[in-house]
């Protein structure tokens, strides 16, 4: 072989090895915007991560559009609430996908309410009593508690998933992990004067939030879970409120106000809309934001 020749192959192979990314990133699916967010805070540039729904969708109420389908078929690691609260669209997409890697029981699924303390389990189910969740409430990512033992568990899951970067993941949630903690400590100081607080609630979403920050439920709106009240029952519920009077309406940003603004406007207290997830207002751009937001919100509803 020809000097010319050799360097002519050298050069094809170089450009060859040019042309293969350096490492492909691993493809996660999130089946909610506050998964996604956790996920690219514990795999940074070794992860791809695609948010299946928005803040601003009930997350209950899903369609599973065939573009959804598509982005479960190369997926290497599904994120998801869990607790039954995908349990009307991710089945479809599962089963559709044809992906073996992201089905119940593989490394490739991972289900964030598995790893926390669930509350409000039925000790019935009927159909009659609306939307409800035989496992407990879903609706965990409202306290910051349990985005810290979801973190855990899911940084282990990425390292089990791509042993290479095993050691990047472990780092990086030890940061995120120090920095998470430090803001909940600050979060609770400047929640302090919401203890006990009486609130209504357009949904029954908000236990996790009621128990950190000890608020207390008096009444909800929706007369079964899912079920939109009607002017009637506004009504009667106006007159029991103003007898065991609160201090506050809360809703999700995802939910019609109507009904949360006309009692709020008849008992003359104020509405806190809630950004609920990642997106759910301008200022949660982040798990960071999405807290900073909910506890300016709730302290501003709260004000004397």
């Amino acid at each position: 072989m020809t000097f010319a020749k050799s360097l002519i192959r050298l050069a094809g192979v170089l450009l060859a090895a040019l042309a293969l990314p350096a490492s492909a990133a691993l493809n996660v699916f999130a089946c909610e915007p506050e998964w996604g967010a956790l996920a690219r805070e514990l795999g940074g540039d070794k992860v791809s991560v695609y948010d299946a729904t928005n803040a601003l969708q009930d997350p209950h109420r899903v369609e599973a559009k065939p573009s959804l389908v598509a982005r479960t078929r190369n997926a290497e690691l599904m994120v998801c609430n869990g607790a039954e609260l995908e349990v009307g669209w991710l089945p479809i997409l599962l089963r559709q996908s044809g992906n073996p890697k992201i089905l119940p029981g593989q490394p490739g699924y991972f289900e964030a309410a598995q790893f926390v303390r669930l509350l409000e389990i039925p000790a019935r189910l009927d159909r009659a009593d609306g939307d409800v969740h035989a496992a407990g409430n879903p609706h965990i990512q409202t306290d910051p508690r349990n985005i810290a033992r979801v973190a855990t568990a899911l940084a282990q899951r990425l390292g089990e998933i791509d042993p290479p970067n095993a050691a990047y993941y472990a780092a990086r949630h030890k940061d995120f992990a120090a920095r998470w903690q430090a803001a909940i400590r600050r979060w609770e100081q400047a929640a302090a004067p919401l203890k006990g607080a009486t609130i209504v609630v357009q949904h029954k979403g908000f236990p996790y939030l009621e128990d950190w920050l000890g608020l207390k439920q008096v009444a909800v709106l929706e007369p079964k879970p899912g079920i939109e009240p009607s002017v009637a029952y506004l009504a009667e519920m106006a007159g029991r409120l103003e007898r065991q009077p609160a201090k506050m309406v809360l809703r999700a940003a995802y939910h019609d106000g109507r009904a949360s603004q006309w009692l709020a406007e008849r008992l003359r207290i104020p509405v806190a809309v809630l950004p609920y997830s990642v997106g759910g207002s301008e200022k949660a751009k982040d798990l960071f934001g999405l807290f900073d937001d909910t506890l300016d919100k709730l302290l501003q509803a709260g004000k004397p």
